[in-house]
This record gives structure tokens, C-alpha cells and sequence, in this order.
């Protein structure tokens, strides 16, 4: 008899697992991670030594709570209010007591759905 894939919840081991806004921790990574759009505040620019450029603060929102988001460059332009995203790869963090998702300069985000 051949071996078959293991399931676990429904999920195929060794395909990302989707995060939820309620599991979401600072200075952790996120795989996946669903978010519908809610807001997209204007840009600005930033200076520093690792990154010189647009950036824009938006914020989203799961079946399980709302999170900060924040856009960089070209993303600021394709992004929409009611947008459903998807953080492919990125990373949370704490910000003014507050959590925030991000691609950071290498992640990868997408739309899902317009």
C-alpha cells in the first residue's frame, strides 16, 4: 500500500499554514496572511541607511481583528481600500503599542481579490 500525503486539519503537511490576525506576535515572521483593507493613508517619504523611498500606512482587518499595515514603494499604488491581500512572506511588529504587518523590503504581498 503506498503512502498518501498526512493531513492535519485539512491541511497538506508542508503547505503554509494561514495565519489569523488573533495569532499574529512582534518580531515574528508571517507565511500567509489574508487581510481586507479598510484604509490607506497617504505617503511620505523616509530617509535612513537602509532604505531611502515611499512609504504608507494603511490598516486591514480578518474575521479575528484589525492590524496596522504599512506599504512600501510600488505596493502603495496597487493596493485599494477593499483590497483582500495576501502576505505571502513579511513580518510583525510592535509599534506604538500597536501590531504591524509588513513585506519589509524583500517579503512578497499580493491581491487576492478587488
Amino acid at each position: 500500500m503506498a503512502n498518501k500525503p498526512v493531513r492535519r486539519r485539512g491541511i497538506l503537511r508542508g503547505s503554509p499554514q494561514r495565519l489569523q490576525v488573533k495569532d499574529l506576535k512582534p518580531n515574528r515572521p508571517i507565511n500567509r496572511l489574508d487581510l481586507i483593507v479598510l484604509r490607506v493613508y497617504p505617503r511620505r517619504l523616509i530617509y535612513s541607511e537602509t532604505y531611502t523611498g515611499p512609504v504608507a500606512a494603511a490598516c486591514g482587518r480578518d474575521e479575528t481583528g484589525l492590524v496596522g499595515i504599512i506599504l512600501w514603494n510600488e505596493q502603495i499604488d496597487q493596493i485599494r481600500i477593499g483590497d483582500i491581500i495576501r502576505f505571502e512572506s513579511g513580518w510583525c511588529q510592535m509599534r506604538d503599542g500597536e501590531l504591524v504587518v509588513s513585506t519589509g523590503l524583500h517579503g512578497k504581498l499580493r491581491i487576492i481579490d478587488r
